[in-house]
């Protein structure tokens, strides 16, 4: 049996249909409804949708138009991102309550270490049940969590009992829990990787671990290595309170601004580009992307996501800003577009920013 690093206790929190739930507590109106936040039956994209809604296909990153194809019925509202954050700070304080190894990943999610926790309590599964409760009663929205010796299976167990409910994976249960997982559902494994993989024939957790460490590094370069480990329970990434802030960036302010998202994505391949060149340069590594769009009318905005490996290549930073501008619906049309990669792999003394210098 695998050892796991001083039987760390993890939970992995997760809010259900977060975005949604928040408009949906705020107007009883919109309560057992089908709600998608963002976008609209005209244009734009969904940024969340309502359990009610995902029923009929309505998922976060598909047009507005298809998503009323969808589901006729469907209502939609802005998002309210200020109103988002202050509830999510809400949350936290939970965390806070329980340990101070608090990793949030986004809004809606976070990791937390309860290893040694501040109410004493053995039981990692009893402290994700008491906090869940607690967000319910004192927050008034259900959450899910996942329960495990590490960050990764966590991560994958916090999605099982969606929405309200969670899953512990003890110790002597992870490898076959593991090798059960259809490959789809491992974290860190997006549509296009699952793709490739169905056609390398594999499905599961199993399949996965009967590949060598080369095989999978020469189908999936650096991130072969994470497949390889993870499958076999190995992810020794701590929870991390305090985030690196510095960051590798590139951006480019366009000559005449831009109103089409294929137009964008063109560009952001270019950045992606640059922005691989400097890391590689300095042999620097980073887990969270974020892109920045600056408006025509100079307003600014920031979308960032984590990955649960280490990148510096073009192809995974194209692809992960392209989905960060698919999020949502622009405001308007851009002057400036931006990618940054932050959560890095070493200490630099200060931030790097690569002000790139060329046409598109």
């Amino acid at each position: 049996m695998h050892e796991f690093p001083e039987n760390r206790k993890i939970i992995h929190v997760d809010m259900d249909a977060f975005y949604a739930s928040v408009e949906q507590m705020d107007n009883p109106e919109l309560r057992g409804k089908a709600v998608a936040v963002g976008g609209n039956e005209i244009r734009g994209v969904v940024s969340a949708a309502s359990y009610e809604a995902r029923k009929f296909g309505v998922r976060s990153a598909i047009s507005g138009v298809l998503a009323k194809k969808y589901c006729p019925e469907l209502i939609f509202v802005k998002p309210r991102f200020d109103r988002y954050k202050e509830i999510s700070l809400q949350i936290r304080k939970i965390f806070f309550d329980y340990t101070d190894l608090v990793e949030p990943l986004s809004l809606d999610e976070a990791y937390l270490d309860v290893t040694q926790n501040k109410k004493g309590n053995p039981s990692a599964s009893l402290i994700a049940q008491e906090i869940r409760m607690r967000i319910l009663n004192e927050v008034g929205l259900t959450a899910s969590a996942g329960i495990s010796v590490n960050k990764f299976v966590a991560k994958v167990a916090s999605d099982y009992n969606k929405p309200n409910g969670q899953k512990t994976v003890n110790p002597d249960e992870v490898m076959t829990f593991l090798e059960e997982l259809p490959i789809r559902k491992f974290y860190g494994v997006g549509k296009v990787t699952t793709e490739k993989m169905y056609q390398l024939g594999i499905f599961t957790g199993v399949d996965l671990k009967s590949k060598s460490l080369e095989f999978l590094e020469k189908h999936f370069g650096k991130s072969g290595n994470f497949y390889y480990n993870v499958v076999r329970g190995i992810h020794n990434s701590e929870v991390k309170s305090d985030r690196i802030t510095k960051s590798v960036a590139a951006e480019h302010t366009f000559d005449e601004n831009l109103s089409s998202e294929i137009f964008m994505q063109e560009r952001l391949e270019i950045i992606a580009g640059q922005l691989e060149k400097r890391l590689k340069k300095h042999n620097i590594a980073g887990k969270t992307v974020t892109l920045k769009i600056k408006y025509s009318d100079f307003s600014q905005q920031t979308r960032s996501k984590t990955l649960p490996y280490f990148i510096s290549d073009k192809a995974l930073l194209s692809e992960t800003a392209n989905e960060l501008l698919y999020q949502e619906r622009l405001k308007n049309s851009v002057r400036l577009l931006g990618i940054s990669l932050s959560n890095l792999n070493t200490e630099l003394k200060k931030s790097i920013v690569v002000q790139l210098k060329f046409d598109f």
